[in-house]
């Protein structure tokens, strides 16, 4: 029994027709489709947006008996057939992008559903993580198709540009404008037929950098001669739908070369529609076979005019979108509204060898890279030889320093300093050369409040440099702008200051030994030793003695503890000198006793005290951390202007941080320097500290001995070498290497 389907295909789809006739080929000789029927196809060509002969064509195949309809591709057209494949109960099969959510009942379509589609483009721009891209579109079908992308929060964060490839416009023109406003990251949505011209385009505008990234949604990307392309090391991705690894796919890229079915003389190209509809032929075939074993199909002629149905159409349907196989495209099947949700796709990459399969996605586990790591190591570092890169630097001994008779050289040599070593040894392992050029505002790079960057930052974000290499530190923020390698170097803030001075000795300082209290105390003992001597020594008859031993009878008795001798006795013993007068009776020798103890004991310790006074030194300094200076106003602080430091008290939110910025802000004359060294000149003349970096503060200690370290660090960080966002090649060497 003959099976006729029908098929109605436009010009330019020649490569349709010929995907038709190998389909129906291979149906008619597989044994376990239709064995008892053969399949027929019935093609009829009709102008491409003639919705009115599309509806005609349809109506006169269908009065010859067809069991479904394929194509067209048009919306004009293929809404005509629809219309009337409805009424009349007839299959109507399409493989093309349709952006409608809703599937009439007698309608399937192989193509992927438009949201899963979006789905999947969504998933590639948050894999890469751009911060900044455009899209660019010439169809207005365009944003339905890119809606999920568009309309997704994540997206809302970038910041994204949307413009349209006008009629009749040159793509030179909208692309040289995106190259303006420093956009690298580039989403495009054109025909199939104008991507090589897009990007013959962005070539010529000098867009087809190793920075640039290009994302491609086309399903057909493998059918585009990208030759010109992929020795530029611009990075242009797209998806596949076509599984090429498949024996099918061999299969029927051979037959297709055949004379017999080739209508031209050219290599054919399997598009993704030409594969969708080798599927759809065969799902159909398989659904009709099913349907046959349950029920006898009859085809009849159909009327557009009486409007009767045909009675296997419902059925039929039906059974297509239950069953599942596997195709050119992967496995087919259909959710129950009918649409083909669960697919996957091929991630394709241009490298030096053409394009390569590195990741698939899928609608339950979104996108896997699964790229070889060891080779796309090898041949990121096989990019990189014998390229000429530009290498921004910041004068900072002891990382990049100018050598003292740098005025009689030239170019690079006129450099030296740890950076510039390392500079050296990475272009040694990796093999490229460098050519250092000083960034010219002489600022590492902060974002303003309009979100612009300054410094060597804004080098490397407006491709004026490849690589920025110096002490700068990886920041959350640089981190959203460049790429940084793993870091080179670990440290922290800490605090430059000047050592204390020694002191010129006070008059009085032979007082220091001791403490105010202590002498107020020793004079009081002094005072009142002497009173009580005295006393006690006109109360003893022995103190009273005879002035004249000549005399036996004396009518005056004189005593030798008169208040001045007291005093200069009690002297006498303090000072271990001594005097004439010596006491005779028991209770002034007891009160002398316990004096004379009381001045050994202490003269014992002042002398020690003395000597640790006169041999150490105490050099205090008026500072000991951050705390410190942050509770005191006499002594000024600060740090570089623009560097990572100021933004490390800028962004902080810790009090004691904060009352440092607040102050630093406040400060009249400000309080930030241009660099580092003018910072460290500003300590050695003035009553001012310096935030600066660890590793940077031990440098300038061990060569400028006035000066000291304060504290310990205040955070941890580490410098690394900055790349152009989205260029990971040197970075990745950095690592593997």
């Amino acid at each position: 029994m003959l099976l006729t389907s029908g098929g109605l295909f436009e010009s330019g789809d020649e490569m349709l027709e010929t995907a038709f006739k190998y389909a129906v080929e291979r149906v008619n000789t597989d044994p376990r489709l239709l064995p008892n029927s053969r399949l027929t196809p019935q093609l009829e060509r009709v102008e491409r947006h003639d919705s009115f002969q599309a509806a005609r064509k349809v109506c006169d195949l269908l009065s010859e008996g067809m069991a479904a309809m394929f194509g067209p591709q048009s919306n004009e057209g293929s809404a005509a057939v629809q219309s009337t494949c409805d009424v009349l109960e007839v299959p109507h099969i399409e493989t093309r992008w349709d952006y409608r959510t809703k599937r009439d009942n007698h309608s399937i379509n192989l193509f992927p559903h438009p949201t899963a589609l979006g789905r999947a483009y969504l998933d590639f721009v948050k894999a890469k993580d751009w911060k900044k891209f455009a899209i660019v579109y010439e169809e207005s079908d365009a944003l339905i198709r890119l809606q999920e992308l568009l309309k997704d929060p994540f997206i809302r964060q970038r910041q994204v540009v949307v413009r349209q490839f006008l009629p009749h416009q040159e793509y030179r023109k909208l692309l040289k404008e995106l190259g303006r406003a420093g956009i690298k990251n580039i989403v495009i949505d054109v025909p199939t037929k104008s991507v090589q011209t897009v990007l013959k385009h962005a070539q010529q505008v000098d867009m087809m950098s190793e920075y640039h990234n290009y994302f491609i949604t086309s399903l057909d990307l493998h059918t585009v001669d990208l030759e010109d392309f992929q020795y530029g090391g611009t990075n242009i991705t797209g998806y596949k739908l076509v599984d090429e690894d498949s024996q099918a796919y061999a299969d029927a890229l051979e037959s297709w070369r055949s004379p017999a079915l080739r209508s031209s003389g050219k290599e054919p190209a399997l598009t993704t529609e030409a594969a969708l509809l080798y599927d759809a032929t065969r799902l159909f075939s398989r659904a009709l076979t099913d349907l046959d074993r349950g029920q006898k199909i009859h085809i009849k002629s159909l009327s557009c005019e009486t409007e009767e149905p045909w009675p296997h159409g419902i059925s039929l349907i039906n059974y297509m979108r239950m069953i599942n196989v596997k195709g050119l495209t992967g496995d087919i099947k259909f959710d129950h509204h009918g649409f083909r949700s669960d697919f996957k796709l091929k991630v394709l990459e241009l490298t030096h060898d053409g394009l390569r399969e590195s990741g698939e996605w899928n609608i339950h586990t979104g996108l896997n890279m699964t790229t070889n790591y060891t080779r796309a190591a090898e041949e990121i570092i096989q990019s990189l030889k014998n390229k000429t890169l530009v290498a921004t630097v910041l004068i900072n001994a002891p990382y990049t320093m100018l050598k003292e008779n740098h005025e009689s050289l030239e170019g690079n040599d006129k450099y030296e300093g740890y950076c510039i070593d390392l500079l050296k040894e990475i272009s040694k392992i990796l093999g490229f050369h460098f050519k250092i050029k000083e960034v010219d505002d002489k600022k590492y790079g902060e974002k303003n409040d309009q979100g612009e960057w300054n410094g060597m930052i804004k080098e490397l974000i407006d491709g004026r440099a490849d690589v920025a290499i110096a002490d700068l530190t990886i920041t959350f923020q640089r981190e959203q702008a460049v790429d940084f390698t793993m870091p080179f170097m670990n440290l922290g803030i800490s605090i430059l200051f000047r050592k204390p001075t020694k002191k010129v000795p006070k008059l009085f300082s032979f007082l220091s030994p001791l403490s105010l209290e202590v002498w107020v105390y020793m004079a009081t003992a002094f005072l009142g030793v002497s009173l009580f001597l005295f006393i006690v020594a006109r109360f003893s008859p022995y103190e009273w003695t005879n002035p004249h031993p000549c005399d036996p009878n004396p009518d005056v008795l004189q005593n030798q503890f008169t208040l001045l001798n007291t005093l200069w006795f009690t002297v006498g013993c303090l000072m271990q000198q001594g005097c004439e007068l010596t006491p005779r009776a028991l209770s002034t020798r007891v009160v002398a006793c316990i004096w004379w103890f009381f001045t050994l004991i202490m003269v014992s310790s002042y002398t020690a005290n003395l000597a640790a006074f006169l041999t150490v030194e105490r050099l205090v300094s008026p500072i000991e951390g951050a705390e410190d200076l942050a509770k005191q106003s006499h002594i000024q602080y600060g740090c570089v202007d623009s560097g990572s430091t100021q933004f490390f008290f800028k962004e902080s939110t810790i009090p004691t941080f904060k009352r440092m910025w607040a102050f630093m802000q406040s400060a009249r004359p400000s309080v930030f320097t241009e660099s580092n060294s003018k910072g460290v000149e500003r300590v050695k003349k003035e009553n001012y500290a310096f935030l600066m970096e660890s590793t940077s503060i031990e440098y300038i200690v061990e060569r400028e001995c006035e000066l000291m370290q304060i504290g310990g660090l205040l955070d941890n960080k580490g410098y690394g070498v900055a790349t152009p966002s989205g260029q990971h090649a040197l970075s990745s060497a950095l690592i593997v290497e």
